[in-house]
């Protein structure tokens, strides 16, 4: 356990960061799941810039890594490209 002052207040901060970067990677998989189950292109083609918002701002934030969002983001692309 902490002893400190400052250890306690930045476990409470750490614990805090943790809870919102869960939240926001969780949405991020959500979204992503949501668009690779869409089959219809102009669907998939609204949601994908959204999307990929969502994956550069995450990475931005350093909740997940910048080339996790690119490959994402180009696999997201080649999946709508292919729908008819």
């Amino acid at each position: 356990m902490a002893n400190h002052k400052s250890a306690l207040k930045r476990a409470r901060q750490a614990e805090k960061k943790r809870l919102h970067n869960r939240y926001y990677a969780k949405t991020m998989r959500n979204a992503v799941r949501k668009l690779r189950a869409t089959t219809e292109k102009a669907a998939a083609t609204e949601m994908l810039p959204k999307v990929t918002a969502l994956l550069d701002k995450l990475a931005k934030k350093n909740v997940i890594h910048k080339s996790k969002a690119a490959n994402l983001k180009s696999k997201l692309a080649l999946h709508v490209n292919k729908l008819a």
